[in-house]
């Protein structure tokens, strides 16, 4: 049987399946957020409600995080992506059939553990395809369907919705993976069985010849990489930042409905722009620290300064109280979304920065799953604290509470991981 021909620049094929997937990724979870107040309407949701859905989603997204960490290690990254993704597309369409408050908590419960595959089958496929130098620009593009997904659900949920009811809205985008999931079997295989890479670009994919690198390295055990300083440097980091995109996430539209009246019965101006200038940042921020690297910085260091600049981006968020006017909001939220997805890029390369590729995807798990905690916990205080500021009547002083929370929280992560991390870099040094 012949070989079919290689193509030029094959891992950017897979870049781009990467992008897709977490796009479609993205557009599914969002779909509730979107439709949140039909649902509410229709349903007698408050928001204590909403935000015991939104923690189903969260809990069930910490487990399989860890879950589909321990899978993929094991089974590798074509069957453990293969299955996160069929899953998680059933789990959306689900939805369509729920009717009551416990019937979506139960559907978001199954997206959330299914989605969770997403993240670490990606930053294992990363490593096994790209180099130090390359990982984290590649990583920044895969992200970047998160605010591709983001982008896109705003101007097609509301349309949808208008046109063929919320039912169909959950059906439609959960369909999205299936057509996925077979270009996904066509297109990829590891990069050592892959024939349509050519032997040149097999040696840039292993160029940097360490043994970190090997995917065929023996997984190390859970309880090993807890002992580990840069495990716990990756969790403290998603602990303290993922909380805050998922607020962003779950609770930006109907901050800008309730505050500023925008109709999300329509195509939302407003969200569009601030999901695309989360593009900029995500492929941007990972374009800095591999830029960094190319000049001759260690990688380390490159990527512990790129991630103070885009912490400090954050925190003009804080801002927001001082103005009424919506697009002002909009110029905040865009930097803070923006900043956040960079510094993402960046946090999710240093676990390939750390360990073997062998194990990757279960430290991706591990930090994730914490990353998640928090989005369980965060949910609490943003229910509570909304719908006490609700009933006062002063629903936007409980917003700004949160947005100085989420203002402040990239550089106290970014801090405590550099507490974390100092005894790796005074070895370094030496």
């Amino acid at each position: 049987m012949n070989n079919p021909p290689t193509w030029k620049n094959y891992r950017w094929i897979v870049c781009g399946l990467l992008f897709l997937a977490t796009t479609i990724n993205y557009v599914d979870r969002q779909v509730l957020s979107l439709l949140k107040p039909t649902l509410s309407e229709e349903l007698g949701w408050t928001e204590l409600d909403y935000s015991h859905i939104v923690m189903s989603f969260s809990a069930a997204y910490a487990v399989g995080y860890l879950l589909f960490g321990w899978i993929v290690d094991r089974v590798g990254t074509k069957i453990g992506y293969s299955l996160s993704v069929l899953f998680w597309s059933l789990a959306a369409m689900g939805h369509a059939l729920a009717k009551t408050t416990l019937g979506f908590g139960f559907m978001r419960g199954l997206l959330g553990v299914s989605e969770a595959g997403n993240f670490p089958t990606a930053v294992k496929t990363t490593a096994e395809w790209f180099p130090k130098k390359e990982r984290a620009f590649a990583t920044g593009i895969f992200n970047s369907g998160t605010n591709v997904g983001a982008l896109v659900a705003p101007i097609a949920i509301p349309w949808i919705l208008g046109v063929y009811g919320w039912q169909m809205a959950f059906v439609l985008t959960g369909l999205l993976g299936l057509v996925w999931l077979m270009a996904w079997f066509f297109l990829y295989e590891v990069p050592s069985r892959q024939r349509r890479v050519s032997q040149q670009e097999l040696e840039i994919i292993q160029s940097d010849d360490e043994k970190n690198d090997n995917p065929s390295t023996p997984v190390i055990p859970w309880i090993s990489l807890l002992r580990m300083r840069q495990t716990w440097a990756y969790i403290l980091g998603k602990l303290f930042t993922d909380p805050i995109w998922y607020f962003l996430l779950f609770w930006l539209p109907a901050y800008f409905a309730e505050v500023y009246g925008v109709d999300l019965r329509k195509p939302s101006l407003e969200l569009a722009l601030i999901y695309s200038a989360t593009t900029i940042g995500s492929i941007g921020g990972g374009y800095l620290s591999s830029w960094l690297i190319r000049k001759g910085w260690e990688v380390y260091r490159a990527r512990r300064t790129a991630m103070l600049w885009f912490a400090l981006a954050v925190t003009p968020v804080m801002l927001v109280r001082f103005t009424d006017q919506v697009w002002v909001a909009v110029l905040f939220m865009s930097l803070a979304a923006a900043a956040h997805q960079a510094w993402s890029a960046n946090i999710m390369t240093t676990v390939s920065d750390h360990f073997p590729g062998s194990s990757v995807s279960s430290v991706a798990g591990i930090g994730g799953m914490a990353g998640s905690i928090g989005g369980i916990l965060f949910p609490l205080l943003v229910g509570n604290l909304l719908d006490h500021y609700k009933q006062i009547g002063q629903l936007s002083s409980g917003y700004n509470i949160l947005f100085l929370i989420g203002g402040l929280a990239y550089l106290v992560a970014w801090g405590v991981m550099g507490i974390v991390n100092e005894e790796r870099r005074v070895k370094n040094e030496e």
